[in-house]
């Protein structure tokens, strides 16, 4: 299991939401390459990179800041999401050094765009479902689907999908701890691998996560609590790899 550091950009900035409102949000860096050093440098073997504004605005907004980053670390796998609506925007990513990009509120709305962007990119697409309730949300979060996430896992997991990163939208950013019942149940009944984000918010909410890893659950994206201090990225990745051994 990987612990997998968010870094959040908002007019080009390191932030973190609280249930993913933009007007509630909280600066914790003027610089997000500094702040992807001090991740790697905490022994973090990927990040999760959000562009905010990107996903409000339905097309990349803080693209070259995530590929500053993709370029002063190569070697470094990068999953980006967050306005990623188009095949043109897929391509420059993956161009620019990114190894994986998020589908969100497009595999709601078209789903057939997944199924096309996995035949186009094998091996690069992620498809991001932030839930409530279990159905799932799009467009920044402002409008809840009647669609399950289960559900739409299952339309998924045929095309190729490398993962799915799955967001309790009423756990984010509120230090609640991870939902563990939903991720490992996505995880078991979706067919993909499965992310969990969303309230990690100590090394119990990682020992709950550990105990159905086995159930499909690849890794854990951290924000807040890697922020605030309550997770050290480094304790919690020597934790995942002692499981692993």
């Amino acid at each position: 299991m990987l612990i997998i550091p968010a870094i959040d950009l908002k007019d080009g900035k390191c932030v973190r939401l609280r249930q993913g409102r933009m007007d509630d949000s909280t600066v914790f860096g003027d610089d997000p390459v500094d702040m992807a050093t001090r991740w790697v440098d905490a022994g973090a073997r990927r990040l999760h990179l959000v562009d905010l504004n990107g996903a409000f605005a339905g097309e990349p907004v803080n693209g070259e800041i995530v590929q500053a980053i993709a370029r002063k670390y190569p070697d470094l796998p990068i999953q980006i999401g967050g306005g990623i609506r188009s095949a043109e925007t897929i391509e420059a990513y993956l161009k620019a050094g990114v190894q994986w990009v998020i589908i969100g509120t497009k595999a709601v709305k078209e789903p057939e765009f997944v199924t096309e962007m996995c035949k186009r990119f094998p091996g690069h697409i992620i498809v991001g479902l932030d839930a409530k309730d279990g159905r799932v949300a799009t467009d920044g979060w402002a409008e809840v689907s009647e669609v399950m996430a289960v559900d739409l896992a299952k339309r998924f997991a045929n095309d190729g999908v490398e993962a799915i990163v799955y967001t309790d939208i009423s756990r984010d950013g509120m230090m609640q701890g991870v939902n563990v019942e939903a991720t490992a149940k996505l995880a078991e009944e979706g067919g993909i691998p499965v992310i969990a984000s969303g309230g990690v918010t100590n090394m119990d909410d990682l020992t709950r996560l550990a105990e159905v890893a086995d159930k499909g659950i690849l890794g854990a994206i951290t924000g807040r609590a890697i922020y605030e201090g309550t997770l050290d990225v480094a304790e919690a990745q020597a934790f995942c790899d002692s499981l692993n051994g």
